[in-house]
């Protein structure tokens, strides 16, 4: 009796030890079976950023910035992280209006805001997407910022705020006998406000009297150039978008006129104005686009000071020189590149 059940006992331990056993094998089977291909995204499936490009108008110094802006992601290895929604406004503030909407509705990630009205739209479409702007001329005036050391808000960049006093410096040593200069500008453009009234200031200190001529769109700059033939010895054209995306016809009539003209920015010289020492708007879309990356990388658009371009550059059209007859002085030729 007693070895009867000594060996159910034997026989119901070796049952359970085997049962133990079995558990355990089918356990190791299953943590070490591999991942179904089909269940696992691949790099390529993986979310990109999504960023949306806004920019009011096509002319080349804003091209420049958005070209210098996707040159740097790329070459910071972001080509394949990155999709673009690149939107242009076509110089109307109600189409980028729905644009910045558009952008905010879909909930881009970051985006680019190109020139000071587009910028507007985007900070009134959205208080909690970051916008990184450039190519805008004072970010406290336009309301986008609290101060450009401390932005406070989740808007920061570049600002291409030119040297103004410089340039009409410049003016005055190509043209020494000017006493009037004209200036075209959009008065709905906040920057151009901010630099007319800058020229006023530089321009009463080297006794120059400023006349202006005011264009609501790009079918008014012809008409307002031509207004300025005869009431002035030379224009200066700030980096006013409007009348940038219409240089080629301020160029014209001051070319037929024979008046020197001085711009805020090189795409005008390029285009057959005299000179200007100003901004590179490709490397100002690059220091964007570097800043564009610490945001992206966690960093808070209102901690990031907004930045401006260092360094400046004098262009000289040596053509256009010849055509209105400016005898460029050799000082100036030493530092400046010169297109001919």
């Amino acid at each position: 009796m007693e070895r009867s059940r000594r060996g159910w006992l034997i026989a119901a331990v070796a049952v359970l030890l085997a049962a133990l056993l079995a558990g355990c094998a089918g356990t190791a089977a299953t943590s070490s079976k591999p991942a179904d291909p089909a269940q696992t995204p691949s790099a390529s499936e993986a979310k990109k950023v999504k960023i949306g490009i806004i920019q009011i108008v096509e002319h080349p110094a804003l091209d420049a910035a958005r070209k210098g802006f996707q040159d740097v992601l790329k070459e910071k290895g972001w080509a394949d992280k990155v999709t673009y929604d690149y939107q242009n406004a076509q110089g109307d503030m109600p189409t980028a209006q729905t644009i910045a909407e558009k952008f905010a509705a879909d909930k881009d990630d970051l985006i680019l805001a190109i020139a000071t009205p587009t910028a507007q739209a985007a900070a009134k479409a959205t208080n909690s997407i970051p916008i990184l702007i450039t190519a805008v001329t004072d970010p406290v005036t336009a309301g986008l910022v609290k101060s450009l050391d401390q932005p406070g808000t989740n808007v920061t960049g570049t600002t291409d705020m030119n040297p103004v006093d410089k340039q009409i410096e410049l003016l005055k040593q190509l043209v020494p006998g000017a006493k009037r200069i004209g200036v075209i500008y959009n008065a709905g453009e906040v920057n151009s406000g901010v630099q007319v009234k800058l020229v006023k200031q530089v321009a009463q200190g080297l006794g120059l009297t400023v006349v202006e001529a005011t264009v609501a769109n790009s079918n008014d700059v012809s008409q307002a150039a031509q207004s300025l033939v005869g009431r002035v010895d030379a224009i200066y054209v700030p980096t006013d978008n409007t009348v940038v995306s219409a240089a080629a016809a301020v160029i014209q009539v001051a070319e037929k006129a024979k008046l020197p003209i001085v711009s805020g920015e090189r795409s005008v010289v390029d285009a057959g104005a005299l000179a200007t020492i100003g901004i590179d708007y490709y490397k100002l879309g690059r220091q964007t686009g570097e800043m564009a990356i610490q945001v992206l990388q966690g960093k808070k658009p209102a901690d990031l000071p907004v930045e401006a371009q260092k360094e400046y550059a004098v262009v000289v059209n040596g053509k256009a020189a010849k055509a209105i007859g400016v005898n460029i002085p050799q000082a100036i030729l030493d530092k400046a590149e010169v297109l001919q």
